[in-house]
């Protein structure tokens, strides 16, 4: 499918899912005035007083909220309390170590990972730290359930597989919100900016809404420290790269009522295509105020400037995966483009609070508001069209120009109740959420202009000015208005079974004006209801096998070739899997195993390819394991291991029974990094890490694969001081591979060697 195709490239377009069941809106709604009753009556006996702590049968304990930060380098853990105990977590706060213990993604409220019946992975600031990871991409590809760079080496946006479905789409998050990246409208979050990265996998619609049923992925912003913090940090490396960072923070007053943070980084440099560059700053102001223990307001804003190109490049099968016809292979390095207008640039910014209250020692309110915005603009040469002659020496290209605004408008109110009533222990959340997403595609190209966009050698690439200004072939003000209501009771049946029970209603309504022809305007409304059970046993020697069920509903934004809007995908998913974290051992283990069913699933349509038919069923069977430890003084390590079938269920007749394109089904991967703790090389650091990558397949008939490969990574580090000196190598051997391709014609190559020396001080 060429890039002009709608709804863009080289993201799939958003899918929609939606479950329907009378037995369980019943069931729910029964729990959910069952559990409100008990928790009036819970209030009304107890004659509570603010910022009390609960009674010990009213369950979980609150706790209040940590706001520390880190802006440390790799290896600083969280500082010790009085008795060298370690301090509780804070589920948007620092991770002590690679190991993390809780979150608050998976079920909204502050719940030990160990305790929560689905697979989720933290990545914390140490971690991103220690691999030097700067963007998401990189920072997830230790994760397990996570194909990250499905296309290549491309600096515009963030691309993820989650259990064998897109996440990129719907699936990334920002502090709990979302991230919709719809047609050229695309958000891509500074990792210097993040606290910590939280995957979570399996369907999550009962309390995020629209969303894959593979998963998503929760980036945690940094946050105002309770200490003062000073921290700078320089750098540079492959392809003329330098930056430099900053992140300050602490108390304002003496009181401390008022507390602030700033945070950011400039870069500036090239990438490992010719001409193609990769320029950024990032600005992320914040403060926080707490004028008592109940009460904490946290203002998160952040502004982005980034310039580059377009570097995934969509080149053809033969010549990348295998060699063409003369016997070539494509230079990792040519711009198809042309150095002087293969633009990409891209303006956006989040400005938003998050508010908590805690009425008394059951109630407690939360509000999370945010407006994002983002503008682009894209001018290029682009490939996916294969060669132009018989000797397959020159690339065919066209011209795709295109400009987007996006407008994100959302709010997420939350009222927890914790309280017992009289038989079991309840972590009661009722949620009101919508969210507004508002754009303005203009896409264009040189076939609507008429002109012809000359070849490319790929043995002697010459440039020249543009042929020409592309014309628009579409005009669009895309809407998309999501309400949805969700309740979510998290019931402590003994000490050590839980049972997790949620239901949600969405109201979503997607718009599409025509703005050129008139003729493309179209909408539809819809509602869902979806619904998650699950339960989690326990053990004290710190073993926890769960078992849980839970569905998804997703609006497709788009029209088919007569016109018509696409109705909601709809997905489901069985997940069974035991969590092991022996207290004190310093390790957390997870295996899961998993079937999801996904319907409604947009395909290519066969009589003209520019379009899509919604005909499609996706099936994806298999098994995760992960483990994150922090084994002894000073070593870390992280492995993951995921394997999955997936298969088309229902589709073309040349579809059904096949793998999807772009998709690696089996994948490993190990990283360790050790600091040695005493003697004369004492805070000397060294470490590793090796990824393995399965094949996957370049055509719908599954007959041209793209092998796997296997890659290497390495690090060596040293603290003085507060000084940290490090040096980090990625695909330490330079091997050149495809990461995956969509079709015949557009393949992409994975991220060429790099090396990055850093040097940081903190006081």
């Amino acid at each position: 499918m060429m890039q002009v195709s709608r709804p863009r490239h080289p993201l799939p377009p958003l899918r929609g899912a939606l479950a329907r069941s009378p037995f369980g809106r019943i069931a729910l709604a029964g729990i959910s005035l069952a559990c409100l009753g008990a928790a009036a009556q819970a209030q009304q006996a107890t004659g509570t007083r603010r910022g009390a702590a609960p009674p010990a049968e009213a369950g979980v304990q609150l706790q209040e909220l940590s706001v520390e930060g880190t802006g440390n380098g790799a290896g600083a853990g969280a500082p010790a309390v009085a008795g060298g105990a370690r301090p509780v977590e804070s589920p948007t706060g620092p991770v002590s170590g690679f190991v993390a213990t809780r979150s608050a993604t998976a079920t909204k409220t502050n719940t030990p990972l160990i305790e929560t019946p689905q697979s989720i992975t933290v990545v914390g600031r140490e971690q991103i730290d220690a691999q030097q990871a700067q963007t998401l991409t990189q920072a997830t590809q230790y994760v397990a359930g996570v194909y990250s760079g499905t296309f290549g080496a491309d600096t515009r946006i963030d691309y993820f597989i989650l259990r064998g479905f897109v996440a990129s789409d719907y699936g990334l998050y920002r502090d709990g919100l979302q991230l919709l990246n719809y047609g050229f409208g695309a958000f891509k979050v500074e990792t210097f900016g993040m606290e910590r990265i939280e995957v979570l996998r399996g369907p999550a619609a009962v309390l995020f809404g629209a969303g894959t049923p593979g998963g998503l992925i929760n980036q945690v912003s940094k946050r105002p420290p309770l200490d003062p913090l000073h921290y700078v940090e320089v750098g540079g490396g492959s392809f003329g790269q330098k930056y430099a960072a900053f992140d300050v923070g602490g108390p304002v007053d003496a009181s401390g009522h008022w507390y602030y943070r700033l945070t950011g980084i400039g870069r500036n440099g090239g990438t490992q295509v010719d001409g193609a560059p990769d320029d950024r700053v990032y600005i992320a102001p914040s403060f926080t105020y707490k004028p008592d223990g109940a009460t904490k307001l946290t203002v998160l804003t952040s502004y982005q400037h980034d310039n580059t190109a377009v570097t995934s490049n969509f080149l053809p099968y033969y010549g990348t995966v295998r060699p063409n016809v003369s016997g070539l292979r494509i230079q990792r390095s040519l711009n198809v483009g042309d150095a002087g207008f293969n633009t990409y640039r891209r303006d956006q910014a989040f400005a938003g609070y998050e508010f908590e209250h805690a009425f008394d020692e059951t109630w407690t309110f939360r509000q999370n508001l945010r407006y994002s915005f983002s503008e682009s603009f894209q001018n290029s040469y682009i490939g996916q069209l294969g060669y132009s002659d018989p000797a397959q020496t020159r690339l065919a290209r066209y011209q795709f120009l295109t400009s987007s605004k996006i407008g994100l408008f959302q709010v997420d109110n939350q009222a927890e109740a914790r309280f017992s009533d009289g038989l079991f222990r309840h972590d009661l959340l009722i949620g009101l959420d919508y969210k507004n997403f508002q754009l303005h595609d203009n896409q264009g190209t040189n076939f609507a202009a008429g002109y012809s966009v000359p070849d490319l050698s790929i043995i002697a690439p010459v440039y020249g000015p543009a042929a020409g200004r592309p014309l628009p072939y579409l005009v669009n003000a895309d809407s998309f208005q999501q309400l949805g209501l969700y309740v979510q009771d998290q019931i402590k049946l003994t000490d050590r079974l839980s049972l997790v029970l949620g239901g949600r209603q969405d109201f979503a309504d997607n718009r599409v004006r025509d703005l050129l022809f008139g003729t493309g305007s179209n909408g539809r409304s819809d509602n869902a209801f979806t619904y998650r059970a699950a339960m989690i046993y326990n053990f004290d020697f710190g073993l926890a096998p769960y078992v849980s069920y839970s569905t998804s509903f997703q609006p497709v934004i788009g029209t088919d070739i007569t016109g018509r809007a696409f109705a909601p995908e709809t997905g489901d998913q069985i997940e069974a899997g035991v969590k092991f974290e022996p207290p004190g051992a310093g390790y957390f283990l997870t295996l899961a195993g998993f079937d999801i069913h996904r319907s409604n699933v947009l395909t290519a349509n066969p009589a003209n390819t520019i379009f899509q038919i919604q005909l499609g069923e996706v099936r994806s069977t298999g098994f995760e394991a992960q483990l994150v430890a922090s084994l002894a003084d000073g070593l870390n390590a992280v492995a993951a291991f995921t394997t999955y079938d997936l298969v088309t269920v229902k589709g073309t007749p040349d579809q059904v029974g096949r793998t999807p394109v772009n998709i690696p089904e089996t994948f490993t991967s190990l990283f360790v990094d050790y600091t040695i703790p005493t003697g004369a090389w004492r805070s000397f650091g060294f470490g590793g890490g090796v990824r393995y990558i399965g094949r996957s397949f370049a055509d719908v008939a599954n007959t041209l694969k793209v092998p796997d490969y296997v890659l290497f990574d390495a690090q060596v580090h040293y603290n003085w001081e507060n000084w940290r000196i490090a040096v980090n190598a990625t695909n330490i051997g330079d091997r050149r591979f495809v990461s995956s391709c969509q079709s015949a014609f557009s393949c992409f190559y994975g991220d060429a060697r790099r090396v990055v020396a850093s040097l940081s001080y903190k006081w």
